[in-house]
């Protein structure tokens, strides 16, 4: 397509802000972005329409926590950064047929590979970049084995930099912002994956936490956090992290106190189900498959917390080595607590908060980017028209321009 403008109509258009499906308005596209919502019969007679025939229009998707440049359990240690660079490349394509139209990396895409979608280089969703996560020694992005004690090197897989103390940690944070990163990813408590850790065992001294938080915000960017124990979760929100990622032990207390900070929750609970399955075929050791069941067990909990006190709830998957595919799946995770509706919020309106896109995406309405999704059947009713196996996806656009059309009708514009 074109930047001329033109309308789509006879759609059934996806309102995420009321829950509603709209009939009869035309969405008109001008520049990338929703013009206008009109009366059909009120436009241009000379303007270029496009007729949906009934389909649902649908604001494209967000995640906000996805791996781009991780693929594989043993990437850290034995594939080069230009093969992941590569990989990266198909992923990245991969989430945007998906419905995917914005995407925050968290952890391991940098400037490069945000550039190389926005130049082109790359058929890609926009990317948010977090660059290199931070960790501390034996934290979660310390993937060393125990018998390593190699001490030549802080960078740990090409995703993960190692830094203790408030100097250390302060220098990691203007590195990464030097190059160009949109938010700085810190580990504040222990993982499924990594070997020298408990789940339950938070991370980073405050003093740490306080320091990072501060470089942070002083150089225009936040702090998402992966963190799993309670105790974590309000270690790190005192400290000022903005965004909470996964969060699976999350008490009501603690959710409070993200509500009266304005602090968010990223749930990633597709990827537990995905790597229970998955991830003793991919190198797991029998500890990392308790660790997984651990949170799994506790991850509808957390939601369900969160939503009683009102915490905004964004939507992630953290698929870094089951399948990607997986992606759309997660949505009928949040379904089963909120219904569809309310987690359509989640990946759509609730997640543009999370990256401080609000109004812009996320929504069908004037002045927001044009990143559009065609589907067959009514997302209001069950967001499986989004995951892997009753998929009703059928079109995709990205500011306006067709990306992939399975009907033909988009070509008309």
């Amino acid at each position: 397509m074109t930047h001329a403008d033109y309308a789509l109509t006879q759609a059934h258009i996806v309102d995420t802000l009321a829950g509603e499906i709209v009939t009869g308005q035309a969405v008109v596209i001008r520049d990338g972005r929703v013009a206008a919502l009109m009366p059909e019969a009120d436009l241009p007679a000379e303007m270029t329409q496009v007729s949906l025939e009934g389909r649902y229009l649908s604001p494209g998707l967000i995640d906000c926590h996805a791996h781009c440049f991780i693929g594989g359990f043993d990437d850290g240690t034995s594939v080069l950064p230009s093969e992941l660079t590569a990989r990266a490349g198909m992923h990245l394509k991969g989430m945007l047929m998906r419905g995917f139209t914005t995407v925050r990396d968290a952890g391991g895409a940098d400037q490069g590979h945000r550039a190389a979608v926005e130049k082109g280089v790359f058929t890609g969703p926009r990317l948010f970049v977090s660059g290199r996560i931070l960790s501390q020694t034996g934290g979660h992005g310390d993937h060393r084995g125990r018998a390593d004690t190699c001490h030549c090197s802080a960078e740990i897989g090409g995703t993960s930099v190692i830094a203790d103390g408030v100097d250390a940690v302060r220098k990691a944070v203007r590195e990464n912002a030097r190059q160009g990163v949109d938010q700085i990813k810190i580990m504040a408590g222990g993982g499924v994956s990594s070997p020298g850790d408990k789940l339950i065992h938070p991370q980073y001294s405050m003093e740490e936490l306080y320091a990072i938080v501060d470089e942070t915000e002083r150089c225009g960017r936040y702090v998402l956090s992966h963190v799993y124990s309670d105790l974590g979760i309000q270690r790190a929100v005192t400290a000022g992290v903005r965004t909470i990622e996964h969060g699976n032990f999350l008490t009501a207390e603690t959710a409070a106190l993200m509500a009266e900070k304005g602090a968010h929750l990223v749930p990633t609970l597709i990827t537990y189900e995905a790597d229970g399955k998955y991830g003793m075929d991919f190198g797991w050791s029998p500890e990392n498959a308790e660790k997984n069941a651990e949170v799994l067990a506790s991850g509808l909990d957390s939601l369900r917390v969160a939503q009683a006190a009102g915490v905004n709830i964004g939507y992630g998957t953290d698929l870094c080595w089951s399948p990607k595919r997986y992606q759309g799946d997660g949505l009928m995770i949040h379904q089963e607590v909120c219904g569809p509706a309310e987690a359509l919020r989640h990946v759509t309106i609730n997640n543009a908060k999370v990256v401080r896109m609000e109004g812009q995406i996320g929504q069908i309405t004037a002045g927001a980017h044009a990143d559009l999704l065609v589907v067959e059947a009514n997302p209001f009713d069950d967001l499986a028209c989004f995951g892997q196996h009753d998929n009703k996806l059928v079109s995709v656009l990205q500011a306006g321009r067709t990306v992939r059309d399975d009907t033909g009708l988009l070509a008309q514009a």
